[in-house]
């Protein structure tokens, strides 16, 4: 138990849609009594009071448990609305918890928005010992490291500017800055990332794994960058509509999530030909994708070898027939088109497959379409969005946590050697 930097039980929050506080004055007074004076939970919290209805309730957060240990980092994901940045601020001292408790020691920083704790009519110098006193430290501990603060944030320059004059780039570049060289016990951070460039977002997930490895800070992570989850998390929480819907190894959560949200159709099969795509010369019968997974994983990642197979029925004699899968990203983009020669079929059912090699698609989601035509290169059957998938990154002893340019990220032979002029 001594090692436990942070436990969180039973952890709740209640919002009541369209009023601020129960509603009425009573209920207000009641509420006040029992939290603060009897120390106790309200019955308006705890759903037993007939004059709040369930229609006006919304549970943020509801039932939350987990123990965070010293040096780990946890990352939690989900959708919007989901309940990640409530937890964070609940954590965080910002706002109370309705039901439940919270027990942690050490310091605590947070990097939940632009600018958090900032103050507009300040510099950026002054901002950092202003950000320093609100997380404890003396004016010593923040001159030591002030000239390491300002060379992180890039913002040199502007140092002595008052921030109102800064970009939303130079305000988190900062504010990340003060947030991860005060040495706090636990930092926490939201998705405020997302507002650095790809240089600046590489350089604090860099600062943030050196801050777990080398010098045991534990950090609470919320992102929607699964790779960097991946990378820097060695735990994980799904939220899923302000419940704990998975909570374990950090990989595991990742896969949980991206698998119940992502809009996969791997396999459509119409058993009626009456009823299949197509006419009275060919019709689609059965098309599927068929991962070939390594390891535990059932995520398809960049590693992943792919397999379309297809079925179809001809109606034609003697005919000359091309396939055709053409392959989109979901912005309709063509990443690829691919047919094989003209082959002579009988009347009867036709099979087919293509293969799609691992280490070639980047990261994103895609969409299969299948085309059927004759000698005379006549459409005789087309069939979009025959297929949809998702493909995750992944990086083995990499430092890369951000977004590879391009369509596809082919494994290319590539070499650089030391040459003496």
């Amino acid at each position: 138990m001594s090692d436990l930097v942070l436990e969180v039980e039973h952890l709740s929050k209640l919002y009541r849609k369209g009023t601020i506080g129960t509603g009425s004055l009573r209920q207000d007074i009641n509420y006040w009594w029992n939290r603060n004076i009897l120390k106790k939970e309200s019955p308006f919290f705890s759903g037993q009071q007939d004059a709040l209805s369930k229609s006006a309730q919304f549970w943020a957060l509801k039932d939350i448990n987990f123990q965070v240990k010293h040096g780990e980092v946890w990352g939690i994901v989900g959708a919007n609305g989901a309940g990640k940045s409530t937890l964070l601020k609940i954590l965080s001292r910002i706002i109370k918890p309705s039901t439940g408790a919270i027990r942690g020691k050490g310091k605590v920083s947070s990097l939940l928005e632009i600018g958090t704790g900032f103050h507009n009519e300040l510099s950026g110098k002054e901002n950092i010992f202003l950000a320093g006193y609100i997380l404890g430290m003396k004016k010593w501990e923040i001159q030591k490291r002030l000239e390491e603060i300002v060379d992180f944030s890039g913002v040199e320059e502007f140092i002595d500017t008052p921030i109102k004059r800064y970009s939303s780039g130079m305000y988190v570049r900062l504010a990340f800055a003060v947030a991860a060289h005060l040495e706090p016990d636990i930092l926490i951070v939201d998705e405020v990332l997302a507002v650095g460039d790809i240089d600046f977002q590489k350089k604090c997930l860099g600062k943030m794994k050196e801050a777990s490895n080398d010098r045991g800070r534990t950090i609470l992570f919320v992102s929607h960058n699964m790779q960097a989850v991946n990378q820097l998390c060695s735990k994980g929480i799904w939220l899923d509509r302000g419940k704990m819907a998975y909570i374990g190894e950090a990989q595991e959560a990742v896969n949980a999530y991206m698998s119940n949200y992502q809009s996969n159709i791997w396999k459509q099969n119409w058993p009626v030909p009456e009823e299949a795509p197509g006419n009275d010369q060919v019709r689609l019968t059965y098309i599927e994708l068929i991962p070939r997974f390594s390891g535990a994983s059932e995520t398809i990642d960049i590693r992943t070898p792919l397999q379309v197979k297809f079925r179809f029925f001809n109606y034609l004699p003697n005919e000359f027939l091309v396939a055709e899968m053409v392959l989109f990203t979901t912005s309709g983009e063509c990443v690829f088109d691919v047919s094989h020669a003209p082959e002579k079929f009988s009347v009867g059912w036709v099979e087919g497959e293509v293969q799609i090699p691992g280490k070639f698609l980047n990261d994103g989601s895609y969409s299969i379409g299948l085309a059927i035509f004759n000698r005379e290169k006549e459409t005789l059957l087309y069939k979009d969005d025959c297929l949809q998938f998702t493909v995750a990154d992944y990086s083995e002893n990499n430092d890369w946590y951000v977004k590879w340019w391009g369509i596809v990220r082919p494994d290319f032979p590539f070499a650089i050697r030391q040459v003496n002029d």
